[in-house]
């Protein structure tokens, strides 16, 4: 092990060299204006990202109805290349976040790109499995450590020990045969997409000191790791950091850079893990970050720790959002059309109902996430797309107030108005950057509406079924009758 006064010295030395990040590109649909503005400013679009409304037809047939995910696999192949591209000293191995999104078919096609996987829990390591990835592809970080982590490792999956107690049972699993392990820090700092605070609480910020997520760095550099480690006689080979979704570019690169301390602890650490959590921008005015800008000054930092320590590591990055989120869309119909307005016409709401909701896009239920709405005709047709606009709030089909589609930015708890293409009972509603945690984190089955099946659009514009629609009876087929009697 380094010394102390090593560590801490190398420690400074990065801090002390922190880069500001380069400028990150909009969105390819909006200038650089507010979201909420371009929202309203823009002219409503004759079709979505990827669909017209003769591709949604067809995604719809193929579905047999709505609601529907429809994947473009031209878009997903684009966000594989970028990735692939993150600039390295010394390799690079790229992780899908595979809870972003597990549809099999997903998988299987950034396997075949050489994408290896995150998974998240002990469950999502057996679903890629049965998905045909190789078990050395696989890599585990978790909140729960599953009951079966010793099987999976010596299947091959690499863990990382996400907490003291973790670290603990996996040295008394494997004590004293160098077992090699991963280990992930909490760096101190975190950040989310829709919080600027890098120390309090954010649903989608997972570093500091209101997260949970991994071993307090504090617990690091003051030996309490490295005794346990001794103590076991583990082999750490990777230190995994990751702050948050949609991560402040800033804070994301100052976290790369501090992290290398922590792999200078140990001789034995190969790889450095940064995690994802790059912002991708769904909406108009938006930015997506540009990978090679921002990995660039961590690149010079790698070799900056091998002129240092003697060592090339392996970088590892694990998107999810990046890869997934503008690839997909959520394809439902308009199924009623309501109207509160006073008939003055200044108080109240023009309120389009969809066949879908919180049951199959949560974010903006749960964070207040701003998705982009487009409102194509019924007929499938693009002469049938009109040019009237109204102002109008769109809400899901669940019996739940907080079935809000259009929430208030940054402020999740109020509605607001869109202004869309005039709809009518029966019109297409496409749902946009859809395809990360959407139908991962659905909350399907609630009302008991049944989990919407799921289609890829492939590279020639033809449609595939990838997960058919739940059944009724799937739902509660699992449900059991107590004994007569007890009622």
């Amino acid at each position: 092990m380094r010394s102390s006064a090593s560590s801490l010295a190398f420690l400074l030395a990065v801090a002390s060299t922190i880069d500001a990040f380069a400028p990150v590109q909009p969105h390819s649909r909006g200038a650089t204006t507010s979201s909420a503005t371009a929202l309203c400013a823009e002219a409503p679009p004759a079709s979505s990202n990827f669909l017209t409304p003769e591709l949604a037809r067809s995604c719809i047939d193929a579905a047999s109805g709505t609601p529907l995910y429809a994947y473009s696999l031209e878009t997903l192949a684009k966000s594989a290349d970028d990735v692939l591209a993150f600039p390295n000293a010394y390799g690079l191995t790229v992780r899908y976040a595979m809870k972003a999104s597990p549809n099999g078919s997903i998988l299987k096609y950034f396997s075949s790109r050489g994408i290896c996987i995150d998974a998240s829990s002990g469950f999502e390591v057996r679903r890629a499995m049965d998905m045909g990835i190789p078990a050395e592809n696989i890599s585990l970080s978790s909140q729960e450590l599953p009951l079966d982590f010793e099987e999976l490792v010596k299947m091959g999956v690499k863990i990382n020990a996400c907490s003291v107690s973790q670290l603990e049972r996996f040295g008394q699993a494997f004590s004293n045969c160098s077992q090699k392990v991963g280990i992930r820090v909490n760096p101190g700092v975190g950040s989310g997409g829709f919080s600027s605070s890098t120390t309090g609480f954010s649903k989608t910020n997972v570093g500091g000191p209101s997260s949970s997520f991994g071993i307090w760095h504090g617990l690091v550099t003051d030996g309490t790791v490295p005794a346990i480690v001794e103590k076991y006689g583990l082999e750490p080979e990777r230190i995994h950091t990751h702050i948050g979704s949609g991560s402040d570019p800033d804070i994301w690169q100052s976290v790369a850079k501090n992290s290398l301390s922590f792999c200078a602890i140990w001789d034995t650490i190969t790889t450095l893990n940064l995690g994802g959590g790059y912002k991708v921008g769904r909406n108009p005015g938006e930015m997506t970050t540009d990978l090679g800008e921002i990995g660039a000054p961590v690149k010079e930092a790698f070799v900056e720790f091998a002129k240092e320590h003697g060592r090339e590591l392996r970088l590892e990055i694990e998107p999810g959002t990046y890869l997934v989120a503008n690839a997909g869309a959520l394809v439902t119909k308009i199924q009623d059309k309501v109207s509160t307005k006073s008939p003055t016409g200044e108080d109240g709401h023009i309120f389009l109902k969809m066949d879908a909701g919180m049951t199959d896009v949560l974010r903006p239920s749960l964070y207040g996430a701003i998705h982009p709405i487009t409102i194509l005709p019924a007929s499938g047709e693009s002469g049938d797309v009109g040019t009237s606009t109204e102002s109008v709030v769109v809400v899901g089909h669940c019996c739940e107030s907080g079935d809000l589609m259009t929430p208030k930015p940054g402020e999740p708890e109020a509605l607001e108005e869109r202004i869309l293409r005039m709809a009518e009972i029966g019109d297409i509603a496409i749902m946009d950057g859809s395809g990360a945690y959407c139908a991962g984190m659905s909350t399907k089955n609630y009302n008991s509406f049944p989990e919407a099946p799921e289609v890829l659009v492939d590279l020639e514009g033809k449609v595939h079924l990838i997960r058919k629609r739940q059944s009724l009876e799937q739902i509660y087929e699992n449900e059991c009758d107590v004994p007569p009697g007890v009622f």
